[in-house]
């Protein structure tokens, strides 16, 4: 399975590569992009020395997380949410009978090498962020396990979302909803926002283990809405759920599809 990933990704990588004019300029653009993110928190900081009692480096510490995890898998999966494009045009019944894992196929469909340039970028955050916080070695352990879950847990939301595509046909805005409106979210500590949706995307969608939760443990800052020590440890636990759900709805979906006869 990670075998086919790979040599359908690196097809399409090949061919981008092609022209490494416009592959490098790709790149760089993204990097420039994702940057106006940074922007935006440093103008934030440049009027006020702390945001809901976070400081700018422990605010670059959960964008980085958070975002090293979501721009891996906007570039490794994120063409899962085209599948209504595919079910439109009846391309997607090509892919059923093919001896290759529909959702890996979809997964590599155009798959875009060049948002490379925005994972780079959230790594120089985080990285950045890691030495000017001078964090005891004693909890930066749970760094990579962060980054780790949060794979998992935007990976099942982009499987979810695709699973919904699949019985709806036509819903781009509430898959876009789960995804890329789940990794602007998690930008930010979750204390800026209110106790019910906090707790929405801690109890329902599992959002706050990806950096919120854990994240509190490495920066040893205490929970401002007050949830137990033993949350900051429930990421994994909550990663697993998660994608257990996500393949059992798209598993569903395939079995409930409905060609358009397209």
């Amino acid at each position: 399975m990670v075998r086919t990933y790979v040599l359908l990704a690196w097809t399409w990588t090949r061919a981008a590569a092609a022209y490494p004019l416009s592959f490098a300029i790709s790149v760089v653009l993204g990097f420039l992009v994702a940057g106006l993110d940074v922007a935006a928190i440093l103008v934030i900081f440049a009027n006020t020395t702390t945001l809901a009692g976070f400081t700018r480096e422990q605010v670059l510490f959960l964008y980085g997380t958070a975002n090293v995890a979501f721009a891996l898998c906007d570039m490794l999966v994120s063409n899962l949410d085209r599948i209504s494009q595919h079910v439109k045009s009846g391309t997607f019944d090509t892919m059923l009978i093919r001896p290759v894992s529909t959702w890996i196929q979809m997964a590599t469909d155009r798959f875009v090498p060049t948002r490379a340039g925005r994972v780079l970028q959230a790594a120089v955050v985080l990285v950045y962020a890691l030495g000017a916080l001078e964090l005891p070695w004693s909890r930066l352990w749970m760094v990579p396990l962060m980054v780790g879950c949060g794979i998992v847990i935007f990976t099942s939301l982009w499987t979810l979302a695709g699973a919904m595509q699949v019985v709806l046909t036509d819903a781009p805005e509430v898959a876009n909803a789960f995804t890329y409106g789940s990794g602007q979210l998690t930008q930010y500590p979750f204390a800026i926002y209110g106790k019910e949706l906090v707790r929405g995307v801690t109890y329902v969608l599992p959002l706050a283990f990806v950096n919120w939760q854990p994240g509190l443990y490495v920066l040893g800052v205490p929970d401002p809405f007050g949830t137990p020590e033993f949350m900051r440890f429930l990421g994994p636990l909550a990663a697993l759920v998660l994608a257990l759900l996500a393949a059992l709805a798209w598993r569903q979906g395939l079995r409930h599809y409905r060609s358009t006869g397209s």
